[in-house]
């Protein structure tokens, strides 16, 4: 990236990262993963708002044997978006924030070099940020100041899981995560189905992968049999997989479900 023009704003990147966080695939060649213009974009930036630090250094060391980075790994600038204790709000939180993002106030210092005319990447662990995942409200403040936002092309688990599973892609809703408890699992899910029934939209959701194979089973248990449930497992992984099928199929021949690999389950009502 060049030096800033003085009185220039910088540019907010969205960098999608991979989805192969954690995985033995995780060492798989950049450039099957992300298009070459956005590792260059990526190699670019001296300044990063990252989920999580060091997740981002794996992900620009990957950078840099493609395209050498503009400074050395350890000069660059990287901090974490600000979370809040699992549960509890962030000081001075919006209510109708969720407890894991800040309020753009809080976030606007984030953002100092942008104003200062140099470009920052935004970065989620995997995926797109700020979809089913953090940084939206960082996106939303460098709307509020005037810093031009530009998304990068890349993975996001959601849409690959919806197009791989040949339901409703026209209507479709993210629910993130459905209740730990038991109970209020089952509810959530019949009350999930009714509304895809009557709207004939496609419902997606995502769990913890140690709970994966829980989730399945009490969808597989309180769904109706009609209903359509897609799982996609892995996605851009070697041994990734999609399966959609009816519940009474579902039943009828079990999956077992890894616990170490992330999963998008999706359903359609009949």
């Amino acid at each position: 990236m060049s030096e800033p023009t003085p009185g220039s704003t910088g540019t907010l990147y969205l960098v999608p990262n991979t989805l192969d966080l954690g995985t033995p695939d995780s060492g798989a060649d950049l450039q099957a993963l992300l298009p070459l213009g956005v590792i260059r974009i990526a190699a670019g930036l001296q300044h990063w708002v990252a989920e999580n630090a060091k997740s981002t250094r794996a992900f620009l060391k990957r950078v840099d044997a493609v395209v050498p980075l503009v400074l050395p790994l350890q000069s660059l600038c990287i901090v974490e978006l600000p979370r809040a204790q699992k549960g509890a709000p962030l000081k001075g939180a919006a209510p109708n924030l969720p407890s894991a993002m800040a309020p753009q106030a809080s976030l606007q210092p984030l953002l100092a070099p942008a104003q200062h005319g140099h470009d920052v990447g935004l970065i989620s662990e995997a995926g797109l940020p700020a979809v089913a995942d953090p940084g939206a409200a960082l996106v939303q403040a460098a709307h509020g100041l005037g810093i031009r936002v530009m998304a990068l092309p890349g993975a996001s688990s959601l849409l690959l899981a919806l197009a791989a599973s040949g339901l409703n892609g026209q209507s479709f809703a993210f629910i993130g995560y459905l209740p730990v408890d038991a109970a209020e699992r089952a509810t959530r899910i019949r009350d999930l189905e009714a509304l895809s029934r009557r709207q004939r939209q496609t419902q997606l959701m995502i769990e913890t992968p140690y709970r994966n194979e829980a989730l399945l089973g009490a969808l597989v248990a309180h769904l109706q049999a009609t209903t359509q449930l897609s799982v996609s497992c892995g996605l851009t992984l070697a041994g990734g997989f999609t399966r959609s099928d009816t519940v009474a199929a579902w039943r009828a021949r079990a999956t077992t479900m890894p616990g170490d690999v992330p999963a998008v389950f999706s359903l359609l009502a009949g």
